[in-house]
């Protein structure tokens, strides 16, 4: 799998201000094709890498992620534990 295809095509949905309460509106062509409702849960994270900015991420994107990535630990432990030398499994006394 190529980092391009999972990164997809950057994107600038425009600009937004901070307000004087802290406050920022998403931008409505953002809303609309990434499917933000109203009261749906973002999380706010620190950027990678330590850049300054933000990561807004739908509660339930995060969610799906996790799900999937634990899907793939769980098939990569099978995979390792099939793949194991014996020598190192009679070490351990399987």
């Amino acid at each position: 799998m190529r980092i391009k295809s999972v990164m997809g095509k950057p994107r600038c949905f425009g600009s937004a201000t901070v307000g004087p309460r802290g406050q920022v509106v998403i931008p409505a062509n953002a809303r609309r094709e990434l499917g933000i409702n109203t009261g749906d849960t973002i999380l706010v994270f620190k950027a990678l890498m330590g850049q300054q900015g933000l990561l807004l991420l739908k509660a339930d994107t995060v969610e799906h992620m996790l799900s999937m990535m634990s899907e793939h630990l769980t098939t990569l432990e099978k995979l390792v534990k099939e793949h194991k030398p014996k020598a190192a499994k009679a070490e351990k006394g399987d």
